[in-house]
């Protein structure tokens, strides 16, 4: 390990250590997650794509990294990673590599020994902020803009595949769709049809629609928001997931608005409105939906105790839901995965 720093755009800087390999200055979008478990399924979740995530727990890399088959996707996702304490050793019967080892292969850059509960504190204090993790005696000149990039265009596949079989097809928009979703819906007798971001679905024959999670700012995702509009006036079974649920809204005329710091971690409790039962869920999102510009046949299905915020829009007659909480888990609850039993139910 090498002296290294993180350096902040808003002005702040953290010394700590990197590994030796690590040369560049490397950017991103600084964010926190409070999860205390679960850090490969989040590093692979294609949510935190231009992000660099500070995990406030104090341990990370103790059980090492399984098999890819439980990845949420490909491939490390994140742009880097923010511990207190690295562990370099790991102690699980189903790791197959070092979680250091893991991040020098797919060249994820990481910095250790850094007070991520001062971070933390600055972060949801000020707001999320794009940092740089570089060596201690870089100097940043200018910070790069992220706010405009299209990291869905990124990460979506590149053609569609097809999954499944059953009476039913559901098209499934991939924004940067993680496997346990694809594992949740595969467990009903259904043939899921996986498309790309701005594939044009509207003239194929589908039972249903979903809309996946995925990174960024959902207004940029333009060529999403109008496929999505002209799928609606079909009255399909409509069901959007995280940036799925904020794509649902532009889609009907709402807005949405970035959060100071997000919510990511596995421990955000939610209250369905209509029943008035709570949950945990897990999630990662930086955005959200303004319910005040709501159109005047939707409601609000779900809304996060810990600051009030929409967590769910549904529509009060037609079959058209979504939520901004994720639940299929992996990592987290599983208190919200009838919710694919719901959409299943709709088709």
């Amino acid at each position: 390990m090498n002296s290294s720093q993180l350096i902040l755009e808003s002005g702040e800087a953290f010394s700590g250590l990197s590994p030796s390999w690590q040369e560049d200055i490397y950017f991103g979008e600084v964010v926190f997650s409070t999860g205390m478990t679960g850090y490969v399924e989040s590093l692979t979740d294609p949510s935190y794509s231009g992000q660099i995530v500070t995990f406030t727990y104090p341990l990370i890399g103790n059980y090492g990294v399984p098999d890819p088959k439980y990845w949420e996707s490909a491939k490390l996702q994140a742009s880097g990673v923010i511990v207190s304490t690295a562990s370099s050793c790991m102690s699980h019967w189903d790791a197959k590599s070092s979680f250091l080892h893991w991040l020098q292969e797919q060249k994820i850059p990481l910095i250790t020994n850094v007070d991520t509960r001062a971070l933390t504190k600055i972060l949801r204090k000020k707001g999320v902020a794009v940092g740089a993790i570089c060596r201690t005696d870089a100097k940043i000149k200018k910070f790069p803009d992220f706010s405009k990039i299209h990291f869905v265009k990124q990460v979506s596949l590149p053609q569609k595949q097809e999954y499944g079989a059953g009476p039913k097809t559901v098209i499934a928009v991939d924004c940067g769709i993680k496997e346990n979703i694809l594992r949740c819906l595969s467990k009903f007798p259904i043939k899921i049809i996986r498309v790309p971001y701005d594939y044009d679905y509207t003239n194929d024959h589908y039972d249903g629609l979903f809309i996946s999670n995925g990174p960024g700012d959902p207004a940029v995702c333009t060529e999403t928001i109008s496929i999505l509009k002209k799928s609606l006036a079909r009255k399909k079974p409509t069901f959007g997931i995280c940036l799925g649920a904020q794509l649902l809204a532009l889609a009907i005329g709402s807005k949405t608005y970035k959060l100071k710091f997000g919510h990511r971690g596995h421990n955000q409790p939610c209250r369905n409105l209509d029943t008035n039962i709570c949950i945990l869920t897990s999630q990662n999102h930086g955005y959200a939906i303004d319910e005040k510009t709501l159109p005047k046949n939707w409601r609000v299905s779900f809304r996060n105790l810990n600051d009030q915020s929409v967590e769910g829009i549904a529509h009060n007659t037609l079959p058209f839901f979504a939520v901004q909480f994720h639940p299929e888990s992996h990592p987290g609850p599983t208190d919200a995965e009838v919710l694919f039993e719901q959409f299943y139910k709709m088709l």
